[in-house]
């Protein structure tokens, strides 16, 4: 999250960092969180479980129930990250019953996520005391419309996907081109920019605090796992 030309010491789990400079210009400063385990969940159940073959063939088998079934995935693998910093954090399936099945806990896998992001966002709403009213995403999960879906219901803000999805190595270019004059400024770069799809919340607010809750549940089931 940009915080602009001063940098806002966390108080809620985040890291403080630089985002950019330009040549002269003042540097920027933004919030960040990191989270240990994302896309790599989707790889452990394929590779470690073999649950499926190929990392987008999830989406159709979370798409076979309507809900997690009660199922919560922790993955506290190596600990947890922001905001939490536990590193004797491990992880957790949480709500099994005889109910469950492989696409409940798919469906699961994928919630990981958006939760995960959920955690951060909040966190840095209230280190910055700016609301959040857009998140834009990129990287390889995002083209999972059932998992872009369900970040905008659990954030209650709106998605928004672009057409070029590997930001990172877009903005590295982009940073080269304005460091060799082959792009002359970042206005430029905003035209460039165009949205693929976007997503808006459609759960009820009960549904959301309900299974939110349940998430910070199963998190406090993997806090020091590990004495």
């Amino acid at each position: 999250m940009n915080t602009g030309e001063k940098p806002v010491p966390s108080q809620h789990g985040l890291l403080t960092t630089v985002a950019y400079k330009f040549g002269q210009s003042t540097a920027c400063y933004a919030l960040e969180g990191s989270v240990a385990i994302a896309g790599a969940l989707v790889q452990w159940l394929r590779d470690n479980l073999g649950l499926f073959k190929n990392s987008a063939e999830i989406e159709e088998l979370a798409r076979g129930v309507e809900d997690n079934g009660g199922v919560y995935f922790v993955p506290a693998f190596s600990g947890l990250y922001a905001p939490y910093w536990n590193n004797n954090a491990r992880g957790v399936i949480a709500g099994l019953t005889r109910y469950a099945n492989r696409s409940h806990i798919a469906r699961a896998v994928l919630e990981a996520t958006a939760f995960q992001t959920r955690d951060v966002v909040r966190a840095m709403e209230k280190d910055s005391g700016i609301p959040f009213e857009i998140l834009r995403v990129d990287g390889g999960m995002v083209v999972n419309d059932l998992l872009m879906q369900f970040q905008a219901d659990i954030l209650d803000r709106e998605v928004v996907r672009p057409a070029m999805k590997e930001t990172t190595a877009l903005g590295a270019a982009y940073a080269a081109g304005l460091a060799t004059g082959w792009i002359r400024n970042t206005e430029e770069l905003r035209a460039a920019w165009a949205a693929d799809k976007c997503w808006h919340p459609a759960l009820d607010s009960a549904h959301r605090e309900q299974i939110c809750t349940m998430w910070q549940r199963a998190v406090g089931r993997s806090l020091d796992w590990l004495e």
